[in-house]
C-alpha cells in the first residue's frame, strides 16, 4: 500500500484540470489554510459526500511518563477527528 503525499494531490489537480503545478499547489494550500484556520477556530469542517472534521475538547487527566512511570496531569486540549460520510465509507469498502 502506498501513500498519497501532498506533491502526489498537486499532481493529480494538476492533471484533471489541465492546469500548470504552481497553480494547483497554491489552490491545495489555500484549502489547507482555510481548513487550518477554520479548526484553529474550533469550527468543524463537512465537506458533503466526504466526512467530518471535528474539534472536540479532551479535559485536564490524570496521565503517566511512560519513560520513568511517573503520575503527571495532563492539560485540557483541543483534538481534530474524522468521521467519513456513508458514500466514502461504502466506496473505501468497495473492493474488499
Amino acid at each position: 500500500m502506498t501513500t498519497c503525499t501532498k506533491t502526489t494531490i498537486i499532481q493529480k489537480i494538476s492533471e484533471k484540470n489541465n492546469q500548470p503545478p504552481s497553480e494547483a499547489k497554491d489552490t491545495l494550500e489555500t484549502l489547507l489554510e482555510i481548513m487550518k484556520s477554520t479548526l484553529a477556530s474550533g469550527e468543524d469542517i463537512m465537506i458533503s459526500g466526504f466526512g467530518k472534521f471535528q474539534v472536540n475538547e479532551k479535559s485536564p487527566r490524570k496521565g503517566r511518563n511512560p519513560a520513568t512511570g511517573e503520575d503527571m496531569m495532563l492539560k485540557k486540549r483541543r483534538i481534530v477527528t474524522f468521521k467519513c460520510s456513508g458514500g466514502l465509507r461504502d466506496r473505501v469498502n468497495e473492493k474488499l
